[in-house]
Protein backbone atom coordinates (compact mmCIF):
# COMPACT_ATOMS: atom_id res chain seq x y z
CA UNK A 1 0.00 0.00 0.00
CA UNK A 2 2.83 2.39 0.83
CA UNK A 3 4.43 1.65 -2.56
CA UNK A 4 1.18 2.55 -4.36
CA UNK A 5 0.95 5.81 -2.45
CA UNK A 6 4.54 6.59 -3.28
CA UNK A 7 3.88 5.99 -6.98
CA UNK A 8 0.82 8.22 -6.85
CA UNK A 9 2.79 10.93 -5.08
CA UNK A 10 5.57 10.69 -7.68
CA UNK A 11 3.07 10.92 -10.55
CA UNK A 12 1.51 13.97 -8.91
CA UNK A 13 4.89 15.65 -8.52
CA UNK A 14 5.83 14.96 -12.16
CA UNK A 15 2.51 16.34 -13.39
CA UNK A 16 2.89 19.43 -11.18
CA UNK A 17 6.43 19.98 -12.47
CA UNK A 18 5.30 19.66 -16.09
CA UNK A 19 2.48 22.13 -15.52
CA UNK A 20 4.87 24.58 -13.89
CA UNK A 21 7.31 24.17 -16.78
CA UNK A 22 4.58 24.83 -19.35
CA UNK A 23 3.46 27.84 -17.35
CA UNK A 24 6.83 29.52 -17.23
CA UNK A 25 8.59 28.41 -20.40
CA UNK A 26 8.89 31.25 -22.92
CA UNK A 27 8.08 29.15 -25.99
CA UNK A 28 5.33 26.70 -25.21
CA UNK A 29 2.79 24.97 -27.47
CA UNK A 30 -0.30 27.09 -28.17
CA UNK A 31 -3.42 26.09 -26.33
CA UNK A 32 -6.05 24.43 -28.47
CA UNK A 33 -9.46 25.94 -27.99
CA UNK A 34 -12.13 23.43 -29.11
CA UNK A 35 -14.65 26.27 -29.42
CA UNK A 36 -12.59 28.09 -32.07
CA UNK A 37 -14.44 27.74 -35.37
CA UNK A 38 -12.63 26.23 -38.35
CA UNK A 39 -12.18 29.16 -40.78
CA UNK A 40 -12.80 27.00 -43.84
CA UNK A 41 -13.31 23.40 -44.85
CA UNK A 42 -10.33 21.54 -46.24
CA UNK A 43 -9.66 22.53 -49.85
CA UNK A 44 -9.85 19.60 -52.27
CA UNK A 45 -9.01 19.14 -55.93
CA UNK A 46 -12.74 19.19 -56.65
CA UNK A 47 -12.99 22.54 -54.87
CA UNK A 48 -10.12 23.92 -56.97
CA UNK A 49 -11.82 22.84 -60.18
CA UNK A 50 -15.05 24.45 -58.95
CA UNK A 51 -13.18 27.72 -58.41
CA UNK A 52 -11.85 27.55 -61.95
CA UNK A 53 -15.30 26.78 -63.32
CA UNK A 54 -16.82 29.77 -61.52
CA UNK A 55 -13.87 31.96 -62.57
CA UNK A 56 -13.02 32.64 -58.93
CA UNK A 57 -9.25 33.33 -58.76
CA UNK A 58 -7.26 30.65 -56.94
CA UNK A 59 -4.74 31.85 -54.35
CA UNK A 60 -1.52 29.95 -53.71
CA UNK A 61 1.36 31.00 -51.47
CA UNK A 62 4.59 29.25 -50.57
CA UNK A 63 5.52 28.17 -47.05
CA UNK A 64 8.73 26.63 -45.78
CA UNK A 65 8.27 26.02 -42.05
CA UNK A 66 5.67 25.95 -39.27
CA UNK A 67 5.40 29.76 -38.84
CA UNK A 68 4.95 30.47 -42.56
CA UNK A 69 2.43 27.63 -42.76
CA UNK A 70 0.46 29.27 -39.97
CA UNK A 71 0.64 32.50 -41.95
CA UNK A 72 -0.86 30.83 -45.00
CA UNK A 73 -3.55 29.14 -42.93
CA UNK A 74 -4.41 32.40 -41.16
CA UNK A 75 -6.54 33.51 -44.10
CA UNK A 76 -9.54 31.51 -45.31
CA UNK A 77 -8.86 33.03 -48.73
CA UNK A 78 -5.71 30.93 -49.27
CA UNK A 79 -6.54 27.88 -51.39
CA UNK A 80 -3.16 26.16 -51.81
CA UNK A 81 0.02 26.15 -49.78
CA UNK A 82 3.11 25.21 -51.77
CA UNK A 83 6.31 24.04 -50.15
CA UNK A 84 8.40 25.44 -52.97
CA UNK A 85 11.94 24.36 -53.69
CA UNK A 86 12.71 28.08 -53.51
CA UNK A 87 13.32 27.26 -49.84
CA UNK A 88 16.81 26.40 -51.11
CA UNK A 89 17.54 30.11 -51.49
CA UNK A 90 15.23 31.88 -49.05
CA UNK A 91 15.67 29.47 -46.13
CA UNK A 92 18.86 27.47 -46.62
CA UNK A 93 21.07 30.01 -48.37
CA UNK A 94 21.81 27.86 -51.41
CA UNK A 95 22.63 29.47 -54.74
CA UNK A 96 19.89 27.61 -56.62
CA UNK A 97 17.04 25.13 -56.23
CA UNK A 98 19.15 22.38 -57.78
CA UNK A 99 21.16 22.06 -54.57
CA UNK A 100 18.12 21.10 -52.48
CA UNK A 101 17.92 17.43 -51.47
CA UNK A 102 14.83 15.27 -51.03
CA UNK A 103 15.63 14.75 -47.34
CA UNK A 104 15.77 18.51 -46.79
CA UNK A 105 12.46 18.96 -48.61
CA UNK A 106 10.79 16.28 -46.49
CA UNK A 107 12.09 17.92 -43.31
CA UNK A 108 10.46 21.21 -44.31
CA UNK A 109 7.21 19.71 -45.62
CA UNK A 110 6.65 17.97 -42.29
CA UNK A 111 6.94 21.31 -40.51
CA UNK A 112 4.60 23.00 -42.98
CA UNK A 113 2.08 20.17 -42.67
CA UNK A 114 1.93 20.69 -38.91
CA UNK A 115 0.92 24.31 -39.44
CA UNK A 116 -1.49 23.78 -42.34
CA UNK A 117 -5.24 23.70 -41.80
CA UNK A 118 -7.55 24.26 -44.77
CA UNK A 119 -5.18 24.90 -47.73
CA UNK A 120 -4.45 22.06 -50.13
CA UNK A 121 -0.81 21.17 -49.49
CA UNK A 122 1.57 20.67 -52.42
CA UNK A 123 5.36 20.26 -52.45
CA UNK A 124 7.94 20.57 -55.18
CA UNK A 125 9.80 17.39 -56.02
CA UNK A 126 13.46 18.46 -55.83
CA UNK A 127 15.81 18.37 -58.78
CA UNK A 128 16.99 14.81 -59.43
CA UNK A 129 14.19 13.13 -57.49
CA UNK A 130 12.07 12.30 -60.57
CA UNK A 131 14.49 12.38 -63.49
CA UNK A 132 16.30 9.04 -63.44
CA UNK A 133 13.33 6.67 -63.81
CA UNK A 134 9.58 6.43 -63.32
CA UNK A 135 10.21 3.91 -60.55
CA UNK A 136 12.48 6.28 -58.61
CA UNK A 137 10.02 9.13 -59.11
CA UNK A 138 7.21 7.04 -57.64
CA UNK A 139 9.34 6.02 -54.66
CA UNK A 140 10.34 9.61 -53.94
CA UNK A 141 6.81 10.96 -54.37
CA UNK A 142 5.52 8.35 -51.95
CA UNK A 143 8.12 9.51 -49.43
CA UNK A 144 6.87 13.08 -49.77
CA UNK A 145 3.32 11.91 -49.13
CA UNK A 146 4.06 9.49 -46.29
CA UNK A 147 6.95 11.24 -44.55
CA UNK A 148 6.40 14.81 -45.69
CA UNK A 149 2.60 14.57 -45.27
CA UNK A 150 1.79 16.50 -48.43
CA UNK A 151 -1.35 16.02 -50.50
CA UNK A 152 0.15 16.56 -53.93
CA UNK A 153 3.47 17.05 -55.67
CA UNK A 154 4.66 19.54 -58.28
CA UNK A 155 7.01 18.62 -61.12
CA UNK A 156 8.82 20.91 -63.52
CA UNK A 157 8.89 19.73 -67.11
CA UNK A 158 6.97 19.18 -70.32
CA UNK A 159 6.23 16.21 -72.52
CA UNK A 160 9.41 14.46 -71.38
CA UNK A 161 7.90 13.83 -67.91
CA UNK A 162 4.47 12.70 -69.11
CA UNK A 163 5.16 9.06 -68.13
CA UNK A 164 6.06 10.13 -64.59
CA UNK A 165 2.93 12.28 -64.23
CA UNK A 166 0.73 9.51 -65.61
CA UNK A 167 2.15 6.89 -63.25
CA UNK A 168 1.87 9.11 -60.17
CA UNK A 169 -1.76 9.96 -60.92
CA UNK A 170 -2.51 6.28 -61.58
CA UNK A 171 -1.44 5.37 -58.06
CA UNK A 172 -3.37 8.27 -56.53
CA UNK A 173 -0.76 10.98 -56.03
CA UNK A 174 -2.11 14.31 -57.35
CA UNK A 175 0.34 16.13 -59.62
CA UNK A 176 0.61 19.83 -60.33
CA UNK A 177 2.61 20.37 -63.49
CA UNK A 178 4.98 23.31 -64.07
CA UNK A 179 5.71 24.79 -67.52
CA UNK A 180 7.29 27.93 -68.89
CA UNK A 181 10.31 29.07 -66.92
CA UNK A 182 11.60 26.12 -64.89
CA UNK A 183 14.07 27.25 -62.20
CA UNK A 184 15.50 23.75 -61.84
CA UNK A 185 16.75 24.11 -65.43
CA UNK A 186 18.02 27.68 -65.20
CA UNK A 187 21.49 26.65 -66.41
CA UNK A 188 20.25 25.00 -69.60
CA UNK A 189 17.87 27.92 -70.11
CA UNK A 190 20.77 30.39 -69.78
CA UNK A 191 19.28 32.00 -66.71
CA UNK A 192 15.89 33.00 -65.42
CA UNK A 193 14.42 34.28 -68.67
CA UNK A 194 10.85 34.80 -69.86
CA UNK A 195 9.70 31.83 -71.94
CA UNK A 196 7.31 31.58 -74.88
CA UNK A 197 8.08 34.88 -76.54
CA UNK A 198 8.69 33.28 -79.94
CA UNK A 199 6.21 31.27 -82.00
CA UNK A 200 8.10 28.03 -81.38
CA UNK A 201 8.53 28.84 -77.69
CA UNK A 202 4.83 29.60 -77.25
CA UNK A 203 3.85 26.41 -79.07
CA UNK A 204 6.11 24.38 -76.77
CA UNK A 205 4.48 25.82 -73.63
CA UNK A 206 1.00 25.06 -75.00
CA UNK A 207 1.82 21.53 -76.18
CA UNK A 208 3.57 20.70 -72.92
CA UNK A 209 0.62 21.94 -70.87
CA UNK A 210 -1.88 19.94 -72.95
CA UNK A 211 0.23 16.78 -72.71
CA UNK A 212 0.53 17.11 -68.93
CA UNK A 213 -3.21 17.64 -68.62
CA UNK A 214 -3.81 14.49 -70.68
CA UNK A 215 -1.39 12.61 -68.41
CA UNK A 216 -3.57 13.45 -65.39
CA UNK A 217 -2.19 16.64 -63.84
CA UNK A 218 -4.88 18.36 -61.76
CA UNK A 219 -3.40 21.83 -62.38
CA UNK A 220 -0.56 23.52 -64.24
CA UNK A 221 1.70 26.25 -62.87
CA UNK A 222 2.73 28.63 -65.65
CA UNK A 223 5.82 30.70 -64.89
CA UNK A 224 7.27 33.76 -66.62
CA UNK A 225 5.46 33.82 -69.95
CA UNK A 226 3.81 36.71 -71.82
CA UNK A 227 0.34 37.53 -70.46
CA UNK A 228 -1.21 36.73 -73.86
CA UNK A 229 0.22 33.22 -73.68
CA UNK A 230 -0.85 32.83 -70.05
CA UNK A 231 -4.45 33.56 -71.08
CA UNK A 232 -4.28 31.32 -74.14
CA UNK A 233 -3.00 28.34 -72.16
CA UNK A 234 -5.70 28.92 -69.55
CA UNK A 235 -8.40 29.01 -72.22
CA UNK A 236 -7.10 25.83 -73.87
CA UNK A 237 -6.90 23.75 -70.70
CA UNK A 238 -9.74 22.15 -68.77
CA UNK A 239 -7.78 22.24 -65.50
CA UNK A 240 -6.73 25.26 -63.38
CA UNK A 241 -3.65 27.26 -64.28
CA UNK A 242 -1.65 28.98 -61.56
CA UNK A 243 0.38 31.90 -62.82
CA UNK A 244 3.58 33.41 -61.54
CA UNK A 245 4.69 36.11 -63.91
CA UNK A 246 2.11 34.89 -66.44
CA UNK A 247 -0.29 37.83 -66.33
CA UNK A 248 -3.71 38.32 -64.71
CA UNK A 249 -5.72 35.89 -66.83
CA UNK A 250 -4.67 32.55 -65.33
CA UNK A 251 -7.00 30.65 -63.00
CA UNK A 252 -4.94 31.72 -60.01
CA UNK A 253 -1.72 33.27 -58.78
CA UNK A 254 1.23 32.22 -56.64
CA UNK A 255 4.11 34.15 -55.10
CA UNK A 256 7.00 33.30 -52.82
CA UNK A 257 6.18 33.98 -49.16
CA UNK A 258 9.36 35.98 -48.58
CA UNK A 259 8.67 38.15 -51.61
CA UNK A 260 5.16 38.89 -50.37
CA UNK A 261 6.37 39.72 -46.87
CA UNK A 262 9.35 41.76 -48.02
CA UNK A 263 11.94 39.66 -46.18
CA UNK A 264 13.87 38.47 -49.25
CA UNK A 265 16.74 40.77 -50.12
CA UNK A 266 17.69 39.01 -53.34
CA UNK A 267 16.66 39.95 -56.86
CA UNK A 268 13.09 41.27 -57.15
CA UNK A 269 11.41 39.91 -60.27
CA UNK A 270 9.14 42.17 -62.32
CA UNK A 271 6.05 40.17 -61.36
CA UNK A 272 6.69 40.41 -57.60
CA UNK A 273 4.71 42.83 -55.47
CA UNK A 274 5.64 43.45 -51.82
CA UNK A 275 2.48 43.25 -49.73
CA UNK A 276 4.33 43.82 -46.44
CA UNK A 277 7.67 45.16 -45.23
CA UNK A 278 8.62 42.64 -42.59
CA UNK A 279 12.36 43.03 -43.11
CA UNK A 280 12.38 46.55 -41.67
CA UNK A 281 10.16 45.46 -38.79
CA UNK A 282 12.41 42.46 -38.10
CA UNK A 283 15.67 44.40 -38.27
CA UNK A 284 14.26 47.20 -36.13
CA UNK A 285 13.15 44.69 -33.52
CA UNK A 286 16.61 43.11 -33.37
CA UNK A 287 18.25 46.53 -33.04
CA UNK A 288 15.90 47.68 -30.25
CA UNK A 289 16.44 44.42 -28.34
CA UNK A 290 20.21 44.77 -28.52
CA UNK A 291 20.05 48.40 -27.39
CA UNK A 292 17.85 47.48 -24.42
CA UNK A 293 20.27 44.75 -23.31
CA UNK A 294 23.28 47.00 -23.75
CA UNK A 295 21.80 49.93 -21.77
CA UNK A 296 20.45 47.66 -19.03
CA UNK A 297 16.77 48.49 -19.54
CA UNK A 298 15.99 44.85 -20.34
CA UNK A 299 14.93 42.86 -18.44
CA UNK A 300 12.95 45.12 -16.11
CA UNK A 301 13.40 43.87 -12.52
CA UNK A 302 9.76 44.59 -11.66
CA UNK A 303 7.82 43.44 -14.71
CA UNK A 304 10.13 41.03 -16.54
CA UNK A 305 11.84 39.14 -13.72
CA UNK A 306 10.85 36.49 -11.18
CA UNK A 307 11.27 36.85 -7.41
CA UNK A 308 11.85 34.49 -4.52
CA UNK A 309 9.99 34.58 -1.22
CA UNK A 310 12.03 36.78 1.13
CA UNK A 311 12.01 34.23 3.94
CA UNK A 312 13.17 31.49 1.56
CA UNK A 313 15.90 33.75 0.25
CA UNK A 314 17.08 34.51 3.78
CA UNK A 315 17.20 30.77 4.51
CA UNK A 316 19.15 30.20 1.33
CA UNK A 317 21.70 32.87 2.19
CA UNK A 318 22.01 31.49 5.73
CA UNK A 319 22.71 28.02 4.33
CA UNK A 320 25.36 29.46 2.04
CA UNK A 321 27.07 31.09 5.00
CA UNK A 322 26.93 27.84 6.96
CA UNK A 323 28.54 26.10 3.99
CA UNK A 324 31.37 28.60 4.14
CA UNK A 325 30.46 30.46 0.96
CA UNK A 326 31.69 34.06 1.03
CA UNK A 327 29.31 36.57 -0.55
Amino acid sequence: MSTLLAHRRLSHDILHANLQLRRWMSVRPPSKDPTTPIPRKKVTIQALHALRQSKTPITMLTAYDYPSALGCSSSPLIDITLVGDSLAQVCLGYASTTQLTLSEMIHHTRAVARGTTHPFLVADMPFGSYHTSVSDAVTNAIRLVQEGRVEGVKLEGGREIVDVVRRLTEIGIPVMAHVGLMPQRYTSMSGYKVQGRSVSGAKKVVMDALALQEAGAFAVLVEAVPLELGKYVTDRLMIPTIGIGAGPHTSGQVLVYDDVMGTWSGHKAKFVRRFANMKDVRDNGVQRYCEAVKDGSFPNPETESYTMDKIEWAKFMESELLDGVSV
